[in-house]
Order: structure tokens, then sequence, then C-alpha cells
């Protein structure tokens, strides 16, 4: 209790540089929160943009279907598959697609694209699309309903209720076969790659048009629980009786998000670091400062047989509490503007990396309890350690060279 007093005492000795230096630490760790939240923010805005847009978290397709996107690649009876799925159950939705490269073309023009044959009440569960209609209709399930990106729509010259002649080969023949369809719907995604060329069709409209009754090419996968999609799914379904199948989680689909997502997670890391000097340089210059004003003070002690342990037992509690004031007062700072942007988000900006939109919106911060618990008790921690180098110094005065400098 004495070493308590003492050292909350002779912490308040000069409170305007108690006060300045609680600033310095307290500023490092609200930035630490703050930053951490926005990286962790960052981290689901990009993975909620790779899975959720049109990709899934998740993907089922017969072996070597994603190198080349080869039409003759395609699973003829899904019922085993459709089967296990239906019994799993970490499995939110999963949604069955054809897909085909062809051409896509109006009275005005023509271009290349990929078609899209979607089942309408899946899809809704596991991507996008609806959401991105920005003119007309979604999917309704009737024949020969079409949706085309703003972009396309332009080049081809067409609006709502033109036809669109969609030409691809038959999986069987190779045979190019062609069919008529109408506009119900345009979207809007916001990456060139998908409102240039994507267009979207019936599931039953694309198996007919390649002449592929029954049969998909890709089923996507949505999770109860998002972590799910970073295991290990192979194992999950290996008892498939068809061995041609493939699954790959998003990770296997977007190595590169994967790949960026691995280096934002060293910012936090990085801010500790810069933390951490902040912290040395505050700490060490406030103590050593606080030493030197009490030289003459440390000095008599010495000399009534005060040990060297319990002086460094006192200078390590006063930076103890030094700690523990800058590390609330940080903490409410730090959850203060969390918890605001949180709410708010801050503006992000268009931002498009591998095709995928990130931005065009707010970045939100996200809130974990180890901010609350483990980033103070790092601050209070590192305020020790760069302690011990100022305590061990007042330790080693010796009392007649104390006593002669004071006077």
């Amino acid at each position: 209790m004495l070493y308590i007093e003492l050292a909350w005492r002779n912490l308040f000795r000069n409170t305007r540089r108690t006060l300045l230096t609680c600033l310095l630490i307290s500023t490092g760790l609200a930035v630490l929160i703050f930053a951490d939240g926005a990286i962790r923010g960052m981290e689901k805005l990009m993975i909620g943009s790779v899975t959720k847009t049109l990709q899934g978290e998740a993907q089922i397709n017969r072996l070597g279907f994603r190198d080349n996107f080869d039409v003759d690649l395609y699973i003829e009876n899904p019922t085993t598959i459709l089967g296990k799925l239906t019994e799993d159950e970490r499995l939110s939705a999963y949604s069955l697609r054809v897909l085909s490269g062809g051409m896509i073309g109006s009275a005005y023009n023509s271009a290349g694209g990929v078609i899209y044959g979607i089942n309408p009440e899946q899809e809704k569960e596991v991507s996008r699309i609806r959401d991105a209609i920005s003119e007309g209709n979604y999917l309704s399930g009737k024949s020969r309903e079409l949706l085309i990106g703003t972009t396309l729509a332009d080049l081809l010259e067409v609006k709502l209720g033109d036809r669109i002649v969609l030409t691809a080969a038959n999986v069987d023949t190779n045979e190019l076969t062609q069919d008529l369809f109408r506009i119900s719907g345009i979207f809007e995604f916001g990456a060139r790659e998908f409102d240039e060329g994507f267009v979207f069709v019936n599931l039953s409209a694309a198996q007919k048009l390649l002449g592929m009754e029954g049969g998909i090419h890709q089923i996507v996968l949505q999770f109860k629980d998002p972590k799910t999609s970073r295991d290990n799914l192979s194992l999950s379904y290996q008892d498939l009786e068809d061995k041609e199948i493939e699954i790959t989680g998003w990770l296997g689909l977007q190595p590169s998000i994967g790949a960026m997502l691995e280096y934002t997670n060293l910012g936090t890391a990085i801010i500790g670091g810069i933390l951490f000097i902040l912290i040395s340089l505050g700490v060490i210059n406030s103590l050593f400062m606080s030493i030197y004003e009490r030289i003459y003070e440390f000095g008599v002690i010495r000399a009534i047989g005060t040990s060297r342990f319990e002086i460094i037992s006192l200078v390590l509690v006063e930076a103890f509490f030094l700690g523990l004031l800058s590390a609330f007062l940080g903490l409410i700072v730090g959850l203060l503007f969390s918890y605001y942007y949180s709410i708010n988000g801050l503006p992000l900006g268009e931002m498009e990396v591998s095709g995928i939109m990130l931005g065009n919106g707010n970045l939100y911060t996200e809130l974990a309890p180890y901010q609350v618990i483990f980033l103070p008790l790092y601050v209070i921690l590192l305020t020790l350690i760069t302690a011990i180098y100022p305590a061990f110094f007042a330790s080693r005065i010796v009392p007649t060279r104390a006593l002669q400098r004071a006077l």
C-alpha cells in the first residue's frame, strides 16, 4: 500500500507532464483501436464483395470446368449432390447455374459475353443480382426473360422490352444454336466486367439453348457461418459418387483477394509497432524527467537502506498507473470513434480489385471484444516494459553523488 500511495502521489507531482504523456499514449491506443476496427471492416467488405456479389462462398463444378469454362464439362445428373447439400446443416442456401460463352445480339449491334442461366428464387439467396436491378424487373421464371448490364445495353443500343438474340454452341453437337429473348430488366453492379459482359436468363431457357436438359455447370453455396468456406470443403463432400466433382471455397476462387487479406492483417501489427515506439519515447522521457527531479529523494532513501528492488518496484508501480490511466482514456476515445463510424461509415469512393467492386459506398468499422480487453492490456504491458530501464537507472543512483548533486 505504501508503494501504491507513493507512486500515485509521484505521478501527479507534475500534472502537466503526466497529462501530456497520458495524451500521447492514449492517442496511440485510440488510433490502434480505430485502425483495427477499420481493418476488420475492410476485410468484411472485401469478403462480402467477393462472396455476396455473384461468386458465392464456394462453388461445385465438374473437374476442370473453371480452367477454361468448357461447356461440355457439366454435371449431367446433380441429384446425388443436391441430396448431400440438403442434408448439410452448415448451408444456408445454394443455387444451380448454367454458364456459356456466346454472342449477344440486337437489331443494331452484337457483342461477345457470358450467358448465365439461373434459378431466380435460389439466386436471390446467394447473390446480389436482384439488388443490382436499376430498371425493369428481376426474373420471374417466365420464358424468354433476360437481364442485361447497363454498359452492354448502351453498346447494343437496347432498352426494356427490346429483343435480344443469344447464340451459343450446343454441348453435344457443338453446333451453333440461337434463341430469342426480351429484356425484362437492366442491372448495374458497378464493375465493368459484370455490366459489359454478362446476361442472365432463366435456368430452363439456358439449358434448352445449350441442349443440356437437366444438366448444370455450377452450384453456388452460401454458409450460415462464413468461416466454414475457409475450411477444406473437399473433405466434407468426399463421399460424393461422382469423383469428377470439385468443390472450391472463395479463397481458391479469388486467390488475389486472399493475398490482400493476409497483407491487411499486418496492418494492426505495424500500427502496434508504431505505438510501441511512441509509448517508449513518451514513458522514458516522462520517467527520466521525474527521476531527475527527485534525484535528491532517491539519494536519501538509498542512504537510509532502501533496496534496489524496492526502488524498481516504486518506479514500475508509477509506470503502471501511468499506463492504466492512459489505457482508460484511450479506450474511451477509441471506442467512441469506432462506434460512430460503425454506424455512419467512412466514405470509401469507388474501388475495384480483380473485377470485384469494393467501394461505391461506406466502410463500416467493426467492434470486437478483444479491442476492449487485450489492446488496453497491450498498452499497459508496453508501458511497464518501457519503464524497466528508467527503474533500473533509479535503483543504481549512488547516494553520495545524488546528495552532492542536489546541493
